[in-house]
């Protein structure tokens, strides 16, 4: 059970294919003697069984044709027939390599697979090559050379095309992966297979289009948080914005939503073929995440400006040596030599210099990468600067990265360079756009291991009074919320708002005025207009009440003629804001397809979508995500002092965030929204205008969740990308024999407890719990053991708080984590497995009862039907505990070493 599914598949023992008889070329397609040459150059363990499909034979012969995969490349006709023989034979998993084949076939196919239990790649696909099983299934040439960088891809031309550049550019793979249109093992599954293969240390992704985005980040989060992934992804044309009913949909793209989804995975985006093929040089020298310092040594001013500029164009920051640094280096190097912020040898650089350089670069601390650029000049040494470089790079962990300018001087420079494994590029400009991926998969890594709570720490929002106003808008048929309805909404999630009074007729528009106060604002209130602006029907600083009663006649009347259908119910009055000098900006909120909701901020007012200032994040966000949302946005320069203004209150713009992030988790019925404008000052932030659309259907049937035991509402949050952290999981227990803790899902930050719990147990206890002599978790498996897909998978911990004395003999409380359950949903979506595991001096006190307990009642509320595992047979404690817990305990028939535990839910 610790295998993957996808075990089979790609790691198969055994393989038949069925690719059409050798004889006839009517019956072999071309993918079909591409793939059968491809097989027998490349067979993997074990050479393939060749099998003839005819549709008026028997399957007598083949009753002893068992195997792992089955490999097919035939027509289109004769598929459903092949896998199905495929099934019938016990096959676990199935390839299909032919392509033409339409979406009904491929409907029928994966019908087929199905019910045959069958896991199938394809079809309109190349197939897939794991070089170091020296097994080539795959119509895509030659077997590539065996590395740690994994390749998935939805374009077969470009799978062939990055394959020939790798086996010029001593690029090796782990797993090449082909994946056509309406495939069955789609590229969430393939990631989440690369995310567990210890074969893979780097992933490199070429997609065009996701179909279910859950499913996608979940894997996608899976694989980043254990190893580097980069994504290049065709089509970034923005969708069509015509029928845009707020600001944020007009100026919200659904190419920048992608951007916003990879950043909150993990994952780096590039844009270009050029820059993934960067990317991947750097992945297979096994780079790890790095800061954004990049030092630049050269030997010529000019290719160090060029970059330089790039440095600053890309957000990197120039690394420059401490001065105790260049104080050492500076009477190695000649006289022209400059350190001052470039590390500029001068045309005179000798291959020694350049190797003092590299190495000083590299052992500073506020250098996170260097760039060794190297110009073709008089009396210089390209072949003897490469080779001191290569030494340079032996003795740092640090990225290093190589620029060697020129071509036919250059040319064996530049093999050295690439045999040594450094990557190595032909301008300044790649050079430094490759490190910068390397830094933005750092930056994002820091947005991956935040997991927030739907609801934040805030005040506890009207849940119910905001759901009446939703409720009572869809009873009425509509859509768009009035202003008034919109703020009624933020302010039950205590979003401040301006006062606002709906006046009827002129009279009362003047009486409210004055009982608010002069200057007003007056702005028509209809649900059939989505900007009031664009209808003249916003008039501000009005400061007498004569002066509202005639505006309020001009304002109706123009609207009527300008937009004659619209239903007006009146105008609302509302104080002019006081702020003097706030700043503008805007809180938005689209529904993305596929990725659903996406919490926008930028600069606002009425040029909002000529500005088109836009930072995106996905929900639930928390404090750190919410600042970050800032700092990205154009606007965040004028947040601080700015033209003699005092900065704003920065906490105030992430407190609304905050709370339209409840508000997007809360109710799946949000579809757009705007907050234009917030105007923020030193004193807080108050909205003054808000438009909020609603899907014209409920989402989910029941109301953002569906119905728990007891005709509880249980919330799934099923409208969003990322799954919340469940909270509502958490309990206080009581401790048998005194004391309590507390049970709670799994935080990626639990990593360092999770460690030391293991470290504690006994060797008998850890080879009971992992099979395994091992004293501690791998970097990899903890990382994924800690930041886990709440939808999928469940890990539940035991923390108790521990005080003990410090070295200086103050008493300190800690945390620590003394039991973990875990269950993992089967990929037939109907059963799940689990994991229990309670520290040695825990023993006995009732927490692995109460902690599977807890992770059973998880498994009941996603609906599952039956929980299983695996226990050793000597491991009579577990049996034990099983057994009291109503567990049936049976022979495993894959091992005998092992029993089959199952309890049904």
């Amino acid at each position: 059970m610790d295998k993957h599914y996808l075990t089979p598949l790609f790691s198969p023992a055994s393989i038949v294919a069925f690719v059409g008889p050798a004889d006839d070329a009517t019956r072999q397609t071309p993918q079909a003697r591409a793939l059968r040459a491809a097989l027998e150059a490349s067979p993997g363990p074990h050479p393939p069984q060749y099998l003839h499909i005819d549709t008026s034979g028997t399957l007598a012969e083949l009753a002893q044709a068992r195997a792992d995969l089955a490999v097919i490349a035939l027509p289109p006709d004769e598929l459903p027939a092949a896998l199905e023989v495929a099934g019938r034979i016990a096959c676990r998993s199935a390839l299909i390599a032919t392509s033409g084949v339409t979406a009904e076939q491929a409907l029928q196919l994966k019908k087929i697979a199905r019910r045959e239990g069958l896991y199938l790649l394809g079809p309109n696909c190349l197939g897939f090559q794991r070089p170091h099983l020296k097994l080539n299934a795959s119509a895509a040439g030659p077997l590539a050379a065996e590395g740690s960088l994994a390749l998935v891809s939805q374009s077969g031309a470009l799978t062939t095309a990055m394959l020939d550049w790798a086996r010029h550019n001593a690029v090796g793979f782990s797993a090449v992966v082909s994946l056509g249109q309406n495939a069955a093992v789609d590229l969430a599954q393939v990631l989440d297979f690369l995310a567990s293969d210890p074969r893979t240390h780097s992933i490199v992704v070429y997609l065009e289009g996701i179909s279910n985005a859950r499913r996608f980040m979940s894997a996608l989060r899976s694989a980043a948080n254990a190893k580097p992934v980069v994504v290049l992804k065709a089509g970034r044309r923005s969708a069509g914005n015509e029928a845009a009913q707020t600001h944020s949909r007009a100026i919200v793209g659904s190419d920048e939503v992608f951007d916003a989804a990879l950043r909150r995975a993990g994952a780096v985006r590039v844009r270009s073929f050029v820059e993934l093929f960067s990317a991947a040089k750097c992945l297979a020298s096994r780079y790890r995440p790095v800061g954004r310092r990049l030092a630049i040594v050269t030997n010529g001013g000019g290719p160090g400006v060029l970059a330089a500029d790039s440095v600053s164009e890309l957000g990197l920051q120039l690394g420059r040596l401490a001065p105790a640094a260049v104080a050492a280096l500076q009477p190695r190097l000649a006289p022209l030599a400059s350190l001052a912020d470039l590390l500029d040898l001068s045309a005179e650089a000798t291959p020694a210099q350049y190797q003092a350089a590299v190495e000083a670069a590299a052992r500073d601390t506020s250098i996170d990468g260097v760039l060794a650029l190297f110009a073709p000049q008089v009396g210089a040494e390209p072949e003897g600067c490469a080779r001191a470089l290569v030494t340079a790079k032996a003795v740092t962990g640090k990225p290093v990265l190589a620029c060697w300018m020129g071509d036919a001087t250059v040319g064996p420079a530049r093999q050295i360079i690439d045999e040594a494994g450094i990557p190595s590029f032909r301008t300044p400009e790649a050079a430094v756009g490759a490190f910068a991926n390397i830094a933005s998969f750092y930056q994002n890594q820091l947005l991956l291991q935040q997991t927030p709570p739907p609801l934040s720490s805030l005040a506890q929002p009207d849940i119910e009074g905001a759901r009446l106003v939703i409720e009572s808008v869809l009873a009425e048929r509509r859509t768009a919320l009035t202003e008034m309805e919109s703020k009624t909404l933020l302010s039950a999630f205590h979003i401040p708002v301006t006062q606002t009074v709906l006046a009827r007729n002129a009279n009362e528009a003047m009486m409210i005025a004055t009982q608010l106060g002069f200057p007003v604002a007056l702005k028509i209130d209809s649900p059939d207009i989505a900007h009031k602006s664009d209808v003249q029907g916003v008039a501000l600083n009005i400061a007498s009440g004569a002066a509202v009663r005639d505006t309020y006649n001009d304002m109706v009347e123009q609207v009527r003629r300008l937009q004659p259908q619209a239903r007006i119910n009146g105008v609302t009055v509302q104080k002019m804001a006081a702020a003097r000098r706030g700043r503008e900006v805007y809180v938005g909120m689209v529904t993305d397809e596929p990725f659903g909701p996406v919490i926008a901020f930028g600069a606002g007012g009425t040029m909002i979508e000529l500005i088109a200032d836009r930072a995106m994040e996905l929900p639930p966000l928390n404090q750190f995500l919410a600042r970050r949302l800032v700092e990205r946005s154009r606007v965040a320069e004028t947040l601080a002092r700015w033209r003699g203004a005092e900065a704003v209150d920065t906490d105030a713009i992430e407190q609304v965030l905050l709370r339209v992030s409840e508000m997007v988790c809360e109710f799946p019925q949000l579809r757009e929204m705007d907050i234009n404008p917030l105007i923020v000052d030193d004193h807080g932030a108050v909205a003054v205008d808000a438009r909020i659309v609603l899907h014209g259907v409920a989402q989910g049937g029941v109301v953002g969740g569906h119905m728990g035991g007891g005709g509880l509402r249980v919330p799934d949050y099923h409208h969003l990308a990322i799954l919340p952290y469940p909270a509502r999981y958490e309990q206080v227990v009581p401790l048998r024999g005194g004391g309590e803790y507390t049970v709670r899902p799994i935080r990626p930050d639990d990593a360092e407890m999770l460690q030391a719990l293991v470290r504690g147990l006994s060797p008998e206890s850890r080879y009971y719990r992992f099979v395994s002599s091992m004293n501690e978790l791998p970097a990899p498996l903890l990382a994924r053991l800690t930041l886990i897909d709440y939808d999928r998978e469940m890990a539940l911990v035991a923390v108790v708080r521990e005080r003990q004395a410090g070295a200086d003999g103050e008493m300190t409380e800690s945390e620590r984590i003394v039991g973990v359950s875990r269950m993992i949903t089967n990929p037939d979506q109907a059963s799940c497995e689990f994991s229990l595991l309670v520290a040695d001096d825990f023993g006995g006190k009732g927490l692995g009862s109460r902690l599977m307990e807890s992770i059973m009642d998880v498994a009941r509320e996603k609906g599952l039907s039956e929980v299983e595992g695996l226990v050793l047979t000597q491991n009579a404690g577990m049996l034990k505990l099983m057994k009291s817990l109503g567990f049936a305990v049976k022979p495993f028939a894959e091992d005998p070493d092992f029993r089959l535990v199952t309890h049904p839910l």
